[in-house]
């Protein structure tokens, strides 16, 4: 494979975890009072979301395919033995991303590849409110996700895989990033065609402005977005469920959806477990074969009658998308959203979940990157980097602490991974403590997924020298770089207020971090990268 020097700009990502606790953002109604004019302008003006993936750079590496072992640790003689996993899917000796402890012994770290980036909306609402989010809401991973990055895409139908780095303030540490790209989708006409069962939450509390009326008028622009080869059914629930459209083929039936989705209206409680049985029901009966058949779930998550309990909703929805391949797409609304709720049900559905709290955000999720995911490009994949001990002291994965996988269950097939789009980018950021005179191979990583028609197995593979991460300066690196560093630093900022958690080494002060990112909001001409820098500025002044 070939390693990447970072270049000026480009793409995004994806999801796959295990369990998470979270608490809602606090409300903030403003920046949604101009959502449906700004919705009502359509889709066509939309030229961002998460099919997007570009750059060139300096290649040397290798790669590897099929069965193929992943290098080992450096390549030394002697070894380190096989670390056994344990209950809990982590690795044992491995730290759980929260302090730089000892490395394993065999010098792997193994996770599942996710591109959540709810975290990082969350958090940000929560800054423009005034607020500082609860630090157990704050997951970095999540924030190094929300941006787009310059990984080259791959000719073919896997991953790129680019590893580079740059030197932290921090004695003898680096910050080495882990990029890999999927190539972008054939285009909108040329794509699977899609059979998407909608299921939309009108409990009482969608009654709340920038929830509801915010997924009418979005669910109207995706109808209009979706081809005439596609179908589209309707569950509405609150206290109980009702199906208020079968799956229906859009060609002549658009005016027949948007009737059907104008109708919704608030009502009472939420009963997600008649909402999610229904919408399955649903979605079985209108299965489409050859189709990309998916359950989106619209709603605040804010269960309070029938089962509120997601354990007991996961096996419906896992025999659901291992019976027939549908899976599920969460879309949380709302000031007060379960975000833990909602993240679990998804997880289990091999989906992902994000977050609409305004018509902007509302249009990329339901103009991009909804279409977008009607294409898969990899099934279960997972990501493991594998340290040369003879340079590197110390290591840690910065986040990710929910998706760790057993070292030995890399190459088990059997094992959940993650599931990944067209055009899209993953990134893992780790902090790299390297010897005294260290030279050389640093670092492996290797990304395994599978075919999504045919699973068959697939490798790919990404290598950095200790020069890639004992040259310049983080500040001096590639914009791109920049970013990422950036955001996993304002996440730092925010989750270790909690304790339980330590910096990542070279943390920035906020002062220092707000001038660094308004350089790079200018230079980037990022819209993103803006918010970014305006949120480091509203939590300099939060925490004084």
């Amino acid at each position: 494979m070939t390693l990447r020097t970072p270049s000026r700009d480009g793409g995004h990502g994806r999801n796959r975890g295990r369990t998470r606790t979270r608490r809602p953002a606090g409300p903030a109604l403003l920046a949604v009072l101009a959502a449906g004019a700004v919705l009502l302008s359509g889709c066509s003006a939309s030229g961002s979301g998460h099919d997007r993936s570009s750059g060139t750079a300096q290649e040397d590496g290798r790669r590897t395919r099929g069965g193929n072992p992943a290098p080992a640790p450096g390549g030394t003689a002697q070894g380190a033995p096989g670390t056994a996993g344990r209950a809990d899917g982590t690795t044992e000796g491995e730290d759980d991303g929260r302090r730089t402890q000892e490395p394993p012994p065999d010098y792997l770290s193994t996770f599942a590849l996710d591109v959540d980036t709810a975290s990082w909306g969350y958090a940000r609402r929560t800054l423009a409110d005034g607020k500082l989010p609860d630090p157990g809401t704050v997951r970095p991973e999540e924030f190094v996700n929300s941006f787009r990055q310059d990984y080259r895409q791959p000719d073919g139908n896997g991953f790129s895989v680019t590893v580079d780095g740059a030197r932290t303030d921090a004695a003898d540490w680096s910050l080495m990033r882990v990029g890999l790209a999927t190539r972008a989708g054939a285009g909108h006409d040329r794509r699977p065609p899609a059979a998407l069962t909608f299921v939309v939450d009108i409990s009482g509390s969608m009654a709340e402005p920038g929830r509801l009326d915010l997924v009418r008028t979005s669910l109207d622009l995706m109808t209009d977005r979706l081809r005439d080869d596609d179908s589209v059914a309707l569950v509405a629930f609150s206290g109980e469920a009702e199906t208020r459209l079968p799956m229906t083929r859009l060609d002549g039936n658009r005016q027949r959806v948007h009737q059907a989705v104008d109708r919704l209206r608030p009502t009472d409680s939420t009963n997600v477990e008649a909402g999610i049985t229904r919408g399955y029901d649903t979605a079985v009966q209108g299965r489409r074969a050859g189709a990309t058949n998916r359950v989106v779930l619209l709603s605040d998550a804010l269960a309070n009658t029938g089962t509120t309990s997601a354990d007991a909703l996961l096996q419906r929805i896992d025999g659901a998308r291992r019976d027939h391949g549908i899976t599920l797409f969460g879309v949380g609304v709302g000031s007060d959203y379960n975000d833990s709720f909602m993240e679990r049900l998804v997880d289990k559905g091999d989906g992902h979940t994000v977050y609409v709290s305004d018509a902007e955000e509302a249009r990329r999720v339901f103009c991009d990157e909804l279409p977008a995911q009607v294409e898969l490009r990899a099934r279960d994949a997972k990501a493991q980097v594998s340290f040369d001990p003879r340079n590197v002291e110390r290591f840690r994965l910065i986040g990710y602490d929910n998706r760790r996988v057993a070292d030995d269950s890399f190459r088990d097939d059997s094992v959940d991974g993650g599931e990944v789009g067209p055009g899209h980018t993953v990134t893992a950021l780790y902090a790299v403590r390297l010897r005294p005179g260290a030279s050389g191979h640093v670092a492996t990583a290797t990304v395994r997924w599978l075919d999504p028609d045919g699973r068959a197995p697939h490798e790919e593979s990404g290598r950095v020298e200790a020069s890639a991460l004992t040259g310049g300066g983080w500040e001096q690196a590639a914009p791109r770089f920049q970013v990422t560093a950036a955001a996993a630093y304002l996440a730092s900022s925010l989750r270790e207020r909690g304790g339980g958690w330590e910096a990542v080494p070279g943390a920035v002060g906020l002062g220092r971090l707000s001038e660094i990112t308004g350089r790079l909001a200018e230079r980037t001409e990022d819209p993103e990268v803006r918010q970014l820098s305006e949120a480091v500025r509203q939590a300099r002044r939060l925490l004084g």
